[in-house]
């Protein structure tokens, strides 16, 4: 998050804690820093992205064009993916930007098919910052949703209960507030669920079982929707969608007694996201010392967040779904149906020295081992001269992820910043916890030979800072 030099926020970066970055060292009251970020936020009608969807609505590809466009999709998946990106490093309404990643990885689902992956995050923008309730309904009955978890076969006398298992357990209620005579019973709720090869809900009357179902406590004729409705009067689906929430914007480690007042209103505010927000985002304890810089930044947030800062010409854009990769957050290829875990399992021995080299790598031509792994290659459409290059040259690896800063913008932030003064400038604004003088020693690391030269190294040697992984 940049700030131009009277200190007020140039924009909120979406690797930050947002209102906590703003707010520190700017001229805005909490109250006010939530207002301005919410109203940026909300804006009717928000899609994804530019329409790469292969093919047109109706019956589905025959058997012998099916490889074809198999792979015609997944490179469209590709586009999407760094369409996505871009919108997060370009787009002012960064809250929008932040709480729609963050469904992406609620709502986890891996599918192959371009059409259903942009109309479920089209789905997911448009109700990122509006009711949960008509959220869950929307990607529920998505053809991402249905086909991944298998829905398309859940059918009377034979019912197929992954969905219905995942919808408590990770969507609404979370783990142990149901049971397995729950899961069976919703699961005959949802028979004749399906989706076109378009793309387009359809409830098939033929496959659906009208008896009647107990579920949770109550008895009747259901049918899916009525499940939905059922979970959403639940307290625990308000508890558990907060404590989510709690942990992606404030702290991993979740405090129980605030997290149950946000419930509660979340639950009487008929589960409206925004309120939800506000509410975190203009409460005191939002801004204590032990909420801010705990977050270690996703993958993607580390990537659009030095994008965000830097603006670089990167020379070869599809490298950035192999820092995706090697990182170990891809858009739109989640590791199971749970989502990435995010946290310390974000960092282990051998991704925290690629985070740390990164700058490096992109901005002064670093040399590093970025051989990939094998694994989900195929199913990724990764199988590619790229890929081939990287694993053969460490030099060539180091080429493909080169970039180019547009240093104008950046350095004008600080011309009026005394000489001995710009470290601690640096700092304040590219690292998010609070650091004093004896606790940054890059300035003897820099580049002294002028103003200029010294800023531009200040900058990329903070970001090679363990600190820098943090928002």
């Amino acid at each position: 998050m940049l700030r131009d030099s009277g200190g007020t926020p140039a924009y909120i970066d979406v690797a930050d804690n947002e209102v906590s970055s703003a707010y520190r060292g700017a001229s805005l009251t909490p109250k006010q820093s939530a207002d301005a970020m919410m109203n940026a936020g909300i804006v009717a009608g928000q899609k994804s992205s530019p329409n790469v969807v292969p093919g047109k609505k109706g019956q589905g590809p025959s058997e012998t064009d099916r490889r074809r466009l198999a792979q015609r999709s997944r490179e469209n998946i590709k586009t999407l993916n760094l369409t996505w990106l871009d919108q997060m490093v370009t787009s002012k309404q960064q809250l929008r930007e932040k709480i729609s990643l963050f469904w992406h990885g609620h709502f986890a689902t891996n599918s192959g098919n371009i059409l259903h992956q942009q109309k479920l995050l089209d789905i997911i923008r448009v109700n990122a910052l509006g009711s949960f309730g008509n959220l869950l309904k929307e990607v529920s009955k998505s053809a991402s949703m249905i086909n991944y978890l298998n829905n398309n076969q859940n059918r009377k006398n034979r019912p197929n209960e992954n969905f219905a298992r995942e919808v408590m357990e990770l969507f609404t209620m979370g783990h142990g507030s149901y049971s397995e005579k729950d899961i069976k019973e919703a699961a005959r709720a949802f028979t004749g669920w399906g989706a076109t090869p378009s793309g387009e809900f359809v409830f098939r009357p033929q496959q659906h079982d009208e008896n009647e179902k107990t579920f949770l406590g109550r008895k009747g004729n259901f049918k899916g929707d009525d499940i939905l409705n059922i979970l959403l009067e639940q307290k625990e689906t308000a508890y558990f969608i907060t404590g989510k929430i709690y942990r992606y914007f404030v702290n991993d480690k979740a405090n129980e007694e605030n997290i149950k007042v946000l419930a509660d209103r979340f639950y009487s505010s008929g589960y409206d996201i925004s309120k939800l927000l506000s509410n975190i985002f203009q409460s005191d304890w939002f801004f204590e010392s032990e909420n801010i810089g705990n977050h270690i930044k996703s993958p993607v947030e580390l990537i659009v967040g030095i994008r965000r800062t830097f603006d670089p010409v990167i020379e070869n854009k599809p490298s950035q779904l192999l820092l995706q990769r090697l990182l170990g957050q891809t858009l739109f290829y989640p590791p199971n149906v749970a989502g990435w875990p995010g946290g310390y399992n974000w960092i282990d021995s051998s991704s925290l020295m690629l985070r740390l080299q990164i700058p490096k790598l992109m901005f002064e031509s670093g040399n590093v081992n970025l051989s990939p792994k094998d694994n989900d290659d195929q199913m990724m459409g990764m199988t590619d001269p790229l890929i081939e290059k990287i694993r053969q040259n460490r030099k060539a690896a180091a080429q493909v992820i080169q970039a180019t800063i547009n240093w104008k913008r950046y350095l004008e932030i600080f011309e009026k910043i005394k000489r001995d003064q710009l470290t601690k400038h640096i700092a304040d604004l590219m690292l998010i916890p609070p650091m004093d003088n004896q606790q940054i020693l890059i300035g003897s690391l820099a580049d002294a030979e002028s103003r200029e030269s010294f800023i531009k190294s200040t900058a990329i040697q903070l970001m090679c800072m363990p600190e820098y992984q943090l928002c």
